[in-house]
C-alpha cells in the first residue's frame, strides 16, 4: 500500500552466552556458505526501511560486510543495542521514522523466517493492529512452585490446548508499540518478547499459526538443526 511505511527492526545484539563459545557470534555463524544473519535480511526485503540493532562496533562492521555481499538495496540504518532485549527494542523503535505505520520486530537468531509468512503477518497487523507468529505447544508442560526446585517438587498441570510458543517476527501499529515500550521503562522484570511489552498497554495480538519450523538458535546443538532446515531441497519432478 503506497501510503504505508512498513519497517523491520532486526535484532542482532544478543550476547549468545548460552552458545558457550561454540561460535564467535551466532548471528554471523556460517550456514551453507553465508552468515546466518543474511537469511533474515533477505526475508524482509519488502520492508521500506531496515533498522539493525547491533551489539558493538566490531559486530556492526561484520554485519555491514554481510549486507554488502548480499547487494541489499533498501535503506539500512544502525541502532546500538542495550543491556537487555527490551532496551535494544526500545532503542530501535525510537530510531524508526516518526511516520512509520507498522513495525515488525524480529530476532535474527531465527533464520528460517520466509518472505511469504512475513507478508501474511503484515496483513494480520493491518487488520487487527497487532499480530505475532506462534505455534501450539505439543509437549506436556508442568509448572513448579519455585524456580530451580527440582527434587520432590509439586507439579502443576497446565492446559496444553491453551499453550502457544511465541516466535518472531511480532508486528504492531508503530505508534502503539512505541508507546508500549516507553511505558515499561520502569518495569524491573525482563521483557523477553514484544507481546509482553504490548500487554502493559492493553494491546492484545492476533496469534498467527506458523506452519513452518522457525526455531531460535540458543545453544550450540541448535546449529546443526538449523543447518539442516536451511539445506536446499531437491525439486520434485512433475
Amino acid at each position: 500500500m503506497p501510503d504505508e511505511i512498513n519497517c523491520a527492526l532486526l535484532l542482532a545484539a544478543g550476547s549468545g552466552a548460552r552458545m558457550q563459545g561454540a561460535v564467535a557470534d551466532k548471528i554471523l555463524a556460517p550456514i551453507h556458505g553465508q552468515p546466518l544473519f543474511n537469511y533474515s535480511l533477505r526475508a524482509f526485503a519488502s520492508c521500506r526501511a531496515l533498522h539493525i540493532v547491533y551489539r558493538d562496533l566490531a559486530q556492526r562492521t561484520a554485519l555491514a560486510a554481510a549486507i554488502a555481499d548480499d547487494a541489499i538495496t533498501q535503506e539500512v540504518r544502525w541502532v546500538r543495542g542495550g543491556q537487555q532485549r527490551q532496551h535494544s527494542v526500545r532503542n530501535g523503535l525510537a530510531a524508526l521514522p516518526a511516520a512509520a505505520t507498522h513495525t515488525l520486530i524480529h530476532d535474527c537468531a531465527r533464520p528460517c523466517i520466509t518472505a511469504d509468512i512475513i507478508q501474511t503477518l503484515l496483513e494480520a497487523v493491518r487488520r487487527d493492529g497487532a499480530a505475532c507468529l506462534a505455534h501450539p505447544v505439543t509437549d506436556t508442560i508442568k509448572r513448579i512452585p519455585t524456580a530451580g526446585q527440582l527434587t520432590r517438587t509439586p507439579l502443576e498441570d497446565l492446559e496444553r490446548d491453551r499453550l502457544w510458543a511465541m516466535e518472531t517476527p511480532q508486528g504492531f501499529r508503530h505508534p502503539d508499540i512505541l508507546a508500549a515500550y516507553r511505558k515499561i521503562t520502569s518495569v524491573v522484570r525482563p521483557i523477553t518478547d514484544d507481546c509482553a511489552a504490548a500487554a502493559h498497554s492493553g494491546i492484545h495480538p492476533t496469534l498467527l499459526h506458523n506452519p513452518h519450523p522457525n526455531p531460535k538458535i540458543t545453544t550450540a546443538t541448535d546449529l546443526s538443526y538449523i543447518t539442516w532446515l536451511l539445506s536446499p531441497r531437491p525439486q520434485q519432478q512433475a
